[in-house]
């Protein structure tokens, strides 16, 4: 028995090892398609560089598959190779995106795109590369004139009737990687149809001889400062507390852009909106793609926020905002009771802008019934809640913008958008903008300071009020980095593990519902009945959730290689001085959780 199972494994090994010679050798004839002369002489040498090295990894990293245009377009470490952000994986985005937009709009004399970029290294270089094959295709190019946020791009895209547009990011990931964010003309991120008949012109470039580079300069505007002024005077337009912005005008205020593209227009905004005593922190105002003064410039996590956070120790501040290199998400940090500096989750600062905003509309008798706010299916319930009792409407969407910004397309002219968010530190407060936007956000956030301030409380001690008003609740977000081809089907083996063994409890409550929208069933466990979800499409997503309201959310990343859990718990409470108690058995049940889940 055992010398069968000897040769068993032996014949497997030998298997295994033919089965990587062989994907070596297809990887190999792959990269050695990029000798030829259509690509150009420096990438031809790291090409052969890679193909000499004795260690296939970073050969097998580079060349195993191509760089996914997926349905928000690019991102990836930067390299030669099919799987990297290079000037040749960008530039076939843009052709295939390029023959797509001259498909669907060629009944316009002349089609427009926008072309923005973050502080990223090699982010302005392929932008030019950009505005030179979307130039050579006929296609007229606003390319700014040098880095700009995110959703100025957005703004832009509406301001000047164009019919698409790019910003070249990565967002929060670190400095190794860049990207590619595509939009259509209504300044959002691409759905369906346009974002799968994009994919499928990009995928029918197969070699940089279809790309077309030789540009028309003629065809490329250079836009900036008068495009800022206008982005700025319509932001200021949406805030609800100018009279108590006058009386606390000069609250102090730390901002950090960590080295990225919110250096000016952030401060610019808030000054515009009344508020004086904006402190900066001189080393992470320095522009750089390196992030030389942290690890992660993601404000997401505490130590991106720690300078900032030491700034408004020295300086006794009320306020902290950071945003990341692109200057769409926003990371804030507050005193807490003790006087000590706590950062928010992106579910508290979530929750915070829809209570002000719902809460600010009602003081000044602006909540008509026709009112409307937009959430992720991973972000905390409780927003249901304030929205619900307040008589306004939630819309559940999945993680990403794109889908706020299609229940803002559908609801266009029949109610009025109040503000989307999600867990991940994305908000937007005004419509005129289709992507998340921490620059109107740092405003409001300062807005809501003085709100808070002239009502006799801190930031922090109204989202204690909150808690104690309508229900104390805990967020948790745990992610499991897995790195390359390996880390993919790891990843893939846990999903299919959590589809085929659900607990049948979490942390002593029964699991009452399944979700799973990666084929849109639910499933009722008291019923034993399925039901169809009601979603726009499909996607890897799967949530428990407990007749506790205990909520578990795990999804796998669409933009780095991680796969994301998300805990939520709710604890009754009477008033405020019975939230510690509540927040000491919320971190309980998630202890328990995370056993369960053997994260």
């Amino acid at each position: 028995m055992f010398r069968i199972f000897f040769i068993f494994a032996n014949k497997l090994g030998k298997d295994i090892l033919i089965m990587n010679e062989v994907l070596l050798m297809n990887i190999r004839n792959r990269a050695a398609t990029w000798l030829t002369e259509s690509y150009d002489e420096q990438t031809r040498s790291e090409v052969q560089a890679l193909l000499d090295n004795e260690d296939p990894t970073e050969l097998i990293e580079s060349f195993y598959k191509d760089l996914e245009f997926g349905t928000g377009g690019l991102r990836g470490i930067m390299g030669v190779g099919s799987n990297r952000m290079n000037i040749y994986t960008v530039g076939a985005a843009t052709q295939g995106y390029s023959n797509y937009l001259k498909k669907e709009f060629s009944h316009l004399k002349q089609i427009k795109v926008v072309i923005g970029h973050d502080c990223r290294n090699n982010s302005r270089r392929f932008a030019e590369i950009a505005a030179q094959v979307f130039s050579a295709n006929g296609i007229y190019v606003y390319l700014y004139d040098d880095l700009r946020p995110t959703p100025e791009v957005s703004f832009t895209i509406r301001l000047l009737g164009c019919q698409g547009g790019i910003i070249l990011t990565a967002s929060h990931n670190p400095k190794e990687y860049n990207g590619y964010k595509a939009y259509w003309s209504d300044g959002a991120q691409m759905v369906s149809p346009h974002d799968k008949n994009t994919i499928g012109e990009v995928n029918m470039i197969r070699s940089a001889s279809a790309i077309r580079f030789d540009g028309d300069n003629e065809l490329i505007e250079i836009i900036g400062e008068d495009i800022d002024r206008r982005y700025v005077e319509a932001l200021t337009s949406i805030s609800l507390s100018k009279d108590i912005i006058d009386r606390q005008y000069d609250i102090k205020i730390v901002y950090t852009p960590i080295h990225g593209t919110g250096v000016r227009l952030v401060p610019d905004t808030l000054k515009a909106f009344g508020f004086s005593n904006i402190i900066h922190v001189d080393e992470q105002d320095v522009v750089s793609g390196d992030f030389p003064t942290v690890v992660s410039p993601n404000p997401e996590e505490p130590a991106a926020l720690a300078m900032a956070v030491e700034k408004a120790k020295a300086t006794d501040a009320e306020l902290v905002l950071a945003t990341d290199p692109d200057a769409d998400r926003v990371g804030v940090a507050v005193k807490n009771n003790k006087g000590e500096w706590e950062l928010l989750n992106g579910h508290q600062t979530a929750l915070l802008f829809v209570y002000y905003l719902i809460a600010r509309r009602k003081e000044l008798g602006l909540i008509k019934g026709k009112e409307y706010i937009v959430k992720t299916i991973v972000t905390t319930e409780l927003i249901r809640t304030i929205a619900e009792q307040n008589g306004v409407e939630t819309f559940d969407v999945y993680t990403g913008f794109k889908w706020i910004a299609d229940i803002m397309r559908q609801n266009e002219g029949r109610l009025d958008f109040i503000g989307g968010g999600e867990e991940s530190f994305g908000f937007l407060c005004e419509d005129f903008v289709r992507d998340k936007d921490a620059v109107s956000a740092c405003a409001i956030l300062a807005e809501m300071t003085a709100w808070a301030k002239d009502n006799g409380k801190t930031l922090y001690g109204l989202l204690q009020s909150i808690y104690a008003d309508y229900g104390y609740s805990k967020e948790t977000g745990i992610s499991l980095v897995k790195q390359g081809k390996s880390g993919a089907e790891e990843i893939e083996a846990m999903m299919k593990n959590f589809r085929k063994n659900p607990p049948k409890d979490i942390a002593g409550s029964k699991v009452a519902y399944i979700y799973d929208y990666a084929n849109l069933v639910g499933y009722s466990c008291n019923d034993n009945e399925t039901f169809t979800l009601r979603m726009p499409t499909t996607s890897n997503v799967l949530q428990y959730i407990a007749e506790d309201k205990t909520k578990i959310s795990i999804r796998p990343s669409g933009t780095e290689p991680k796969i994301k859990f998300y805990l939520e718990v709710h604890i009754k409470v009477a008033n405020e001085s019975e939230l510690p108690e509540a927040e000491r058995l919320a971190l309980d049940k998630i202890e328990q959780i995370k056993r369960t889940l053997s994260i």
